[in-house]
């Protein structure tokens, strides 16, 4: 599983992840694999350098969360100038955290990313990638921090927030020698624009940008001088000078009326819009909202005709939309504000829609009948070659901040090192890995398959932080997501490394060829590095031992990075067959249907989770409230109903084993024949769920499902309890069952499993037990049908006084004659075959004697299981028809004395053809196989 960054303690939203890890490592054990399940500790990057920052300038908020919510002492705080003792800290703190939750992990592997061993494994795999050409230098967009000054990436964020650079064509209106740029991600829209947008409160700038001049708003300024622009500001207005001006569209010639907008955030772009309304839902409603404000026009000495005239522009065809698609999906969505949240998803799906969907009209001249995405290509490029728009970079789904409290932006940063993710014949080697692995749910798999394909190049390296230095340029320090791709092959040798005191300055890089390739003669490698070949030949030996990887665990935020940069690094460095095989990803843990977060004090550090409700429950609590990508709604409601159920647990282990003696007695009745044969099922269904990580499943079947059959059973023999050997066999049946129960509940919650299985008297630990087996030898589904019989009486019985409101004297069921089951049997073989057709069944069964004597009656119970039988799945079909019939009569006769307990009345059980029967209203005759019928008195 993904290796954590020590800035501060983990909290229960880590514990989903890390726990179905730790349950897969379990579970695998128990099927008797050798599982190497490791950790280690991030120290790459710069957020404890932010962090370090801001303890120093004495941040209160920051000092606040420190010692109030991870209750770090204050002798710990005062060391924390230092980033490194951070780190250290909070590694200590998490590693106690793993150790309490109960993760199976081999500690013989940790490491640091610091430590200058894992440094030489890092500078290696970056040679590797620079002689394949996948790494270069160069002048690229990327998401910056201002005050760090440097690149920032997912674990350099607040909220971990991959900062995606976004390219937005400026498309250049102008007004009297003035250019008005407009950011749009959509440029093939220019032929629908109706008008422009600012904001009438916000600061706007005229400026010198490069040779022109330019009206942006006062923030777009510092973006366009880290863009590289050479920018001078001539003077400081509001938006509202510029409203009822007109500005000319750089394709249409249109002259184009600029219009007040409170949607327009200064801080994204350069502050002027574009106005598409028939394709645009914020456009669409900002116009009808200023067409119903007349005062606010009159304002800006405009009258509401001038506005009226303004209609959309219709320019894309879609398929299920109308002539303005953007007016369908505002009223679909019920918005009516222009500040409205739910216009950035209107507009996201509508942009998806017309992207992938749609064709542009003949009103986009040259462009008509293109696709959208030809289209737009082509408008970008033509625009800015004849200097009609330029280019502009932005992070999506902004702001994002830095650790230390900066805002990002995007920068243009020159001689910067970057790998290459964009190089087509490594997406096309990413591609055939990913095709080849397993992916869990497999509904990421497209999700991958998208990352794979919109990664280009990628910062690699910055100026200051934490960790390995570039070996060819060491005043660069390589980024925390890129030396975190494929150290689970360092796993594999990191103990011979400590073991053996190898140093540093021995792992060469032939060392790394010879161990992770196979290259190079070993005798020579051993005798240039100062090794011994048997370390050497151990170290290989144990890498082809445990690679490839099987199965890497993370959450979803890290498919765009994290994950899928793991397959790029390992189609690039390691042969086929040492690649990784499977991928887990899973959803995250709200509190109490929020998102965890600092500022809203809701999180719960895993230390104290621990305390608060002990690991097994908190376990429970986190793998089996969602599905594996749904968010799980963590709650002390949640966490406590855990606790209950293993208390239940618990109990029901100690009343078992208090009776239990001896050995399981040969001679079972059939209730007890029930109870096992029932367990096989659970066993099978829930090995099935195990072998997908459906956790939630597998915990529901058996802690659930398996609990309803032993309290039915508890239920059915509560009476036979007085005799002291069905006591005995009782209490055997339900130890047999109770140690099937704990061995497929011990990946899932370990230490109350291995409770349990001490006081069982038991040898060794559960975690190393053999995983229990379907056991097809056990299995009656004779006796199972016979039981779902009595349960289904007893239910309809209940139903049928419900309803009548009458306390019982006397019940009375009668089984279906034998003439009925041949029937029944009948129906079921051909229902099989083909279709009962009741023309071709009744020439079938008039070939027998005693059913062509009762022909009509044989009729008309026929056509009733023929609808019945048509109902049923193929697999209960063959079922019944494997079983054959049930001695029903038998069946209830046993069972009178529960029965008439469970009722409170005298039950009587008559075949439907005993001409002695009691059944003063005629019920018999409408008894069926698998169906008796009642009479209540």
């Amino acid at each position: 599983m993904a290796y954590p960054y020590p800035d501060s303690p983990q909290h229960i939203g880590h514990a989903r992840t890390y726990s179905l890890t730790d349950v897969h490592a379990r579970y695998m054990r128990m099927r008797g694999y050798n599982v190497l399940f490791p950790m280690a500790f991030h120290y790459t990057g710069t957020p404890v350098f932010a962090i370090s920052k801001r303890l120093a300038a004495e941040d209160k908020g920051l000092i606040d969360i420190f010692v109030r919510v991870y209750r770090v002492p204050k002798e710990a705080l005062e060391s924390f100038v230092d980033p490194l003792n951070i780190a250290r800290y909070f590694h200590e703190e998490m590693k106690l955290g793993m150790k309490e939750m109960g993760y199976s992990i081999d500690w013989r592997r940790e490491f640091t990313t610091v430590d200058p061993h894992y440094n030489r494994f890092i500078e290696w795999q970056f040679q590797m990638l620079k002689k394949a050409g996948f790494i270069s230098q160069g002048s690229h967009p990327v998401g910056w921090c201002p005050s760090c000054g440097n690149p920032v990436s997912q674990h350099d964020t607040l909220g971990d927030v991959e900062p995606q650079v976004e390219e937005l064509t400026l498309i250049k209106f102008t007004y009297d020698g003035l250019i008005l740029p407009t950011a749009t991600l959509r440029p093939e829209t220019i032929f629908g624009v109706t008008n422009l947008w600012v904001n009438p409160k916000a600061e706007y700038v005229e400026a010198l940008v490069n040779d022109e001049r330019w009206i942006v708003s006062v923030e777009c300024v510092k973006n366009l001088q880290y863009l590289g622009h050479d920018v001078k500001v001539v003077k400081t207005f509001l938006g509202k000078e510029f409203i009822g001006k007109k500005a000319k569209n750089p394709i249409t010639q249109a002259e184009e009326l600029i219009l007040p907008a409170d949607f327009v955030d200064p801080d994204e772009a350069t502050g002027v819009v574009m106005s598409v309304p028939a394709h645009a839902p914020y456009d669409y409603v900002a116009l009808a909202n200023l067409k119903e404000e007349v005062h606010r026009l009159k304002e800006y000495g405009l009258t509401i005709d001038v506005v009226n005239a303004i209609k959309p522009i219709s320019i894309i065809t879609i398929a299920g939309h109308s002539e303005v698609p953007a007016e369908d999906v505002v009223k679909q969505m019920n918005v009516t504000s222009q500040l409205d949240p739910k216009l950035k998803e209107a507009t996201r799906e509508l942009y998806r829609r017309e992207l992938h969907q749609g064709t542009m009209k003949e009103n986009a001249g040259a462009y008509a009948n293109l696709s959208v995405i030809e289209a737009r290509a082509r408008v970008k490029e033509d625009l800015i070659r004849s200097r009609g728009a330029d280019l502009m970079y932005e992070l999506a789904d902004g702001p994002v901040f830095c650790r230390c409290g900066a805002k990002c932006l995007v920068k243009i940063f020159k001689d910067q090192w970057f790998i290459n993710y964009g190089d087509v014949t490594w997406k096309a080697l990413a591609h055939q890995q990913l095709s080849r692995m397993e992916i869990l749910p497999d509904e990421l798999r497209q999700e991958f398959k998208y990352v794979i394909d919109w990664l280009h190049e990628r910062a690699c390296a910055r100026k200051s932080g934490l960790g390995t230095k570039l070996p060819w340029d060491p005043d660069w320090i390589i980024e925390s997501l890129s030396d975190s791709v494929i150290y689970m092959a360092y796993y594999t040798i990191v103990k011979h490394i400590k073991d053996y005191g190898v140093r540093p300055e021995q792992l060469t890089d032939a060392v790394f060829d010879y161990v992770f390739l196979g290259v190079g003669d070993l005798e020579k490698v051993a005798n240039d590095c100062g090794l011994s070949p048997k370390v050497l030949r151990g170290m290989r030996e144990e890498f082809l031992y445990f690679y490839p990887l099987d199965s890497r665990h993370s959450g979803r935020d890290l498919v765009p990075n994290h994950l899928t940069f793991m397959i790029f690094n390992h189609v690039a460095l390691f042969p086929e067959g040492l690649r990784p095989r499977q991928i887990v990803v899973n959803g995250s843990v709200l509190m109490e249907g929020q998102k965890m977060s600092k500022s809203l004090g809701n999180v719960i550090p895993l230390r104290d989770a621990v305390e608060m409700y002990g690991a097994d429950p908190l376990r429970i609590a986190v793998l089996t409230a969602a599905e594996p990508l749904q968010d799980v709604n963590f709650s002390p409601s949640l966490a406590r109903s855990a606790i209950d159920r293993l208390e239940r647990l618990y109990k029901f282990a100690f009343d078992v084993l208090q009776t239990a003696k001896g050995e399981l007695e040969a001679s079972l009745k059939p209730i007890d024949r029930w109870m096992i044969s029932r367990l096989q099922n659970y066993v099978r269904m829930t090995t099935e769920a195990m072998d997908e990580l459906m956790v939630r499943k597998a915990a529901h079947i058996s802690l659930y499902e398996l609990d309803r059959d032993i309290q039915w059973y508890l239920r059915r023999t509560l009476s036979e309890k007085e005799d002291p050997r069905r006591r005995e066999a009782i209490a055997k049946a339900l130890k047999e069952v109770l140690n099937v129960q704990v061995r497929m509940l011990a990946p899932l919650v370990p230490h109350v499993c291995e409770e349990i299985w001490e006081m069982m008297d038991e040898k060794g630990f559960v975690s190393l037990a053999p995983w229990p087996m379907y056991d097809e030898s056990k299995v009656d589904i004779k006796v199972e049908e016979s039981e779902r019989l009595i349960e289904s009486m007893l239910e309809d019985t209940l139903n049928i006084l419900k309803v009548i409101k009458k306390v019982p004297r006397r019940i009375c069921y009668y089984t279906a004659a034998s003439w009925k089951w041949k029937v029944y049997l009948k129906i079921l073989e051909r229902s099989i075959l083909a279709y009962a057709k009741i023309s071709e069944l009744m020439k079938d069964l008039m070939k027998d004697e005693e059913l062509k004597g009762i022909a009509k009656e044989v009729v008309e119970f026929s056509s009733r299981i023929i609808r019945e039988v048509g109902s049923m799945s193929e697999e209960r079909k063959r079922m019944l028809l494997q079983m054959g019939a049930i001695d029903e009569f038998e069946v209830l006769k046993d069972s009178v004395e529960f029965l008439q307990k469970e009722l409170r009345a005298k039950v009587d059980v008559w075949k439907e053809d005993d001409l002695s029967r009691y059944d003063p209203r005629g019920r018999a005759s409408l008894a069926s196989p698998g169906r008796p019928a009642i009479y209540v008195e």
